[in-house]
C-alpha cells in the first residue's frame, strides 16, 4: 500500500457500514483515492481496520452512486470524470438552483435571507483553508439553505439526486486556487437578489453562479489531459 491514510469517523451510534462508506466517499471526494484507481477489498480493509464486508458493501453503494465502476473481470475502480457526465450534470444543476434561488426570493423569510448573510461572512472565515472537505461541507450548506427557502420539497428531491455527483464534482471545482473566493462573490450576488425580493436577478446569478463551477472544473480537467 501506498503511505495514504484513510480512517474512519467513529460514531458508536452509527453501523460501521455507514462509517466504513463515509470515509471511502471523503477519500474519493477529497481524491486520496483517485479516479482510475483500482479498490482492493482487501487493502482497503486493512487500512481502515474492518472486515471485507462492510467494504464491499460501501462499494457496491458507491458504484450506484456513480462513484466507482465496476469493470468485468478486472474489479472496482474509482470512477473519472467525463466531459458528457460533466455538462449533464451541470445542465440539470444549473436549472434547479436557478428555480431555487427565484422561488426564495419571493417565499423566503427575514430570518432565512439574515442567515443566508450569516453564512457569507462563515465562508469568507474558510475560503483560505486548506481543508477541502470542510470547505465543501460549507458550500453545500449555503445552498442548502436556499433550496428550504424556495418551500418546494418535488424541487428539494430532485435535487438531492443529483447532490452526490454535484459533490464529487466541487472537489475539483473548488480546489482550483481562488475558485472559493470567487463562489463566495457569486453567492453574495445571489443574496443579494433574494434580498431584494428580486426572483429574476435571483435565477440568473444562481445560474451564473453554476456555469461559472462548470468552467472552473472543465479547466482543471483541460489541463490535466495536456
Amino acid at each position: 500500500m501506498n503511505d495514504r491514510l484513510l480512517r474512519i469517523k467513529l460514531d458508536t451510534f452509527r453501523p460501521l457500514g455507514e462509517m466504513v462508506y463515509e470515509s471511502l466517499r471523503d477519500a474519493i471526494i477529497s481524491q486520496t483515492l483517485k479516479p482510475g484507481e483500482r479498490l482492493m477489498e482487501t487493502d482497503l480493509a486493512e487500512e481502515l481496520g474492518v472486515s471485507r464486508t462492510p467494504v464491499r458493501e460501501a462499494i457496491r453503494k458507491l458504484e450506484l452512486e456513480g462513484y466507482v465502476v465496476m469493470i468485468p473481470r478486472k474489479g472496482a475502480y474509482v470512477a473519472g470524470l467525463s466531459i458528457k457526465d460533466i455538462n449533464e450534470v451541470f445542465e440539470i444543476r444549473g436549472s434547479l438552483e436557478a428555480l431555487a434561488a427565484a422561488l426564495a426570493a419571493t417565499r423566503a423569510t427575514q430570518g432565512e435571507i439574515d442567515e443566508m448573510e450569516r453564512h457569507l461572512l462563515l465562508e469568507a472565515h474558510h475560503w483560505e483553508t486548506s481543508d477541502l472537505i470542510k470547505t465543501i461541507e460549507v458550500d453545500t450548506r449555503f445552498h442548502e439553505l436556499i433550496y428550504k427557502a424556495a418551500r418546494n420539497s418535488r424541487l428539494l428531491n430532485m435535487i438531492r439526486e443529483i447532490r452526490e455527483q454535484v459533490q464529487r464534482f466541487r472537489t475539483t471545482s473548488l480546489g482550483v486556487p481562488g475558485r472559493m473566493k470567487f463562489a463566495i462573490s457569486e453567492h453574495r450576488r445571489i443574496v443579494e437578489a433574494i434580498a431584494d425580493r428580486d426572483p429574476e436577478t435571483a435565477q440568473k446569478a444562481a445560474h451564473d453562479h453554476i456555469e461559472s463551477s462548470e468552467h472552473a472544473l472543465l479547466e482543471v480537467i483541460s489541463y490535466q489531459k495536456e
